[in-house]
């Protein structure tokens, strides 16, 4: 069931095998301490699923977004949890596409080879939400280094992570001119800022998730960890969010899967008034349903993976992949927590669990209501809403 057109099994098969070690004792162990998988990044980064983007000269393995798409949507698919260091993957896109030569050359093979990790992506604040050309976060040059002052929020895993991709304002906002003028993308290295201006407070959430609030108090970074030319952040990083928007759509795809599939097992096996209730239309129509979603989702994934390896900047089919992949993701949650009954609520079905972590997506990377404002304007023309 569920084949791919694009299907990569050489590498599906290698990361359901690789997931076969984490099985859901694991993740609900982790669960109960929220507790960061170490294990199982650390598997995944010697077997260099997490430096699949980087080129081969670097030490990656130089493959498309695609390749990356598989590996994520496996994870998901297998009942593990991508979330624990995805965003190695789609922070790629910035600094492979804006990054210096000489950026390239000193971070990508340690990226490559675990001696780094590249997993925190610093842009969201709390007065700004996903409003980005509002952020205050300030890099204000004094001789060879940027100065920043600053707060970001939802920025996972920077306990976790060596380096961090930091969206600041570079120039202040001026009169008549566009609000994400000004910004910048700066590479910001953790290990040295944990001890001279950066703290980081962890946020306990309704899924172990890893997210921090990071707060700068005049940390220093040097001039040469600008990405790309001074003022064209929010460009840059609109690269990184369509590659991230799209991998995350893989991911729920890969949920999607991993529900459905549970569900069609169990209705198989429940017998209930002497039938299994697999037979009674009630359960199969949801998951028939949810699973035709699914696939109608995942065709949108592969239109956003096709135009973005044609060197395409695909927003409007990134977002709509998101959307309608993290709904299909969701959807297949309910139905599984309906064709399971109570025991959906048990956590040693690990069901619970997922239904958790699904749920997040219609609210990250970006929200729902966010990705139809975009549409309106962006692709109806209809007047900008906010």
């Amino acid at each position: 069931m569920f084949d791919n057109a694009k299907n990569y099994q050489d590498i599906r098969h290698a990361i359901a095998k690789l997931c076969s070690n984490f099985p859901g004792e694991y993740w609900r162990d982790l669960d109960r301490r929220m507790a960061y998988p170490s294990d199982f990044v650390n598997a995944l980064t010697s077997d260099g699923w997490l430096s699949i983007l980087i080129p081969e000269q670097y030490g990656g393995s130089g493959l498309p977004l695609s390749a990356a798409a598989a590996v994520l949507e496996e994870m998901q698919r297998a009942g593990c949890n991508g979330a624990a260091c995805h965003a190695q993957i789609y922070t790629m896109g910035t600094l492979l596409r804006h990054g210096s030569e000489e950026q390239k050359s000193r971070y990508l093979p340690q990226i490559a080879n675990g001696t780094l990790r590249l997993q925190a992506f610093g842009v969201t604040e709390p007065t700004s939400g996903t409003d980005t050309g509002a952020l205050r976060t300030t890099a204000v040059i004094d001789g060879d280094d940027y100065v920043i002052n600053g707060q970001k929020i939802w920025t996972s895993r920077a306990e976790h992570s060596d380096l961090m991709m930091l969206l600041a304002r570079t120039t202040p906002q001026s009169e008549g001119a566009k609000k994400t003028q000004g910004l910048s993308v700066i590479l910001v290295d953790l290990r040295d800022a944990k001890n001279s201006g950066l703290s980081i407070k962890p946020i306990k959430t309704m899924m172990n998730h890893a997210t921090t609030e990071v707060f700068f108090d005049d940390l220093r970074v040097p001039r040469e960890n600008l990405i790309g030319e001074e003022g064209q952040g929010f460009k840059y990083i609109l690269t990184g969010m369509n590659a991230e928007r799209i991998l995350i759509a893989a991911e729920c795809i890969g949920d999607a899967k991993w529900f459905i599939q549970k569900s069609v097992d169990y209705a198989g096996q429940r017998s209930v008034f002497d039938r299994p209730i697999g037979q009674n239309q009630g359960i199969q129509f949801p998951l028939a349903k949810a699973y035709t979603n699914m696939r109608a989702a995942e065709l949108m994934v592969n239109e956003a993976l096709s135009l973005y390896e044609s060197g395409a900047n695909p927003g409007a089919e990134a977002n709509m992949a998101k959307m309608l992949a993290a709904d299909a993701s969701f959807e297949a949650a309910n139905a599984c927590i309906q064709t399971h009954g109570g025991f959906g609520f048990a956590e040693e079905y690990d069901i619970e669990r997922k239904f958790r972590e699904t749920r997040l997506y219609q609210v990250a990377p970006i929200s729902t209501n966010l990705i139809l404002s975009y549409l309106s304007e962006h692709v109806l023309g209809l007047p900008r809403s906010y």
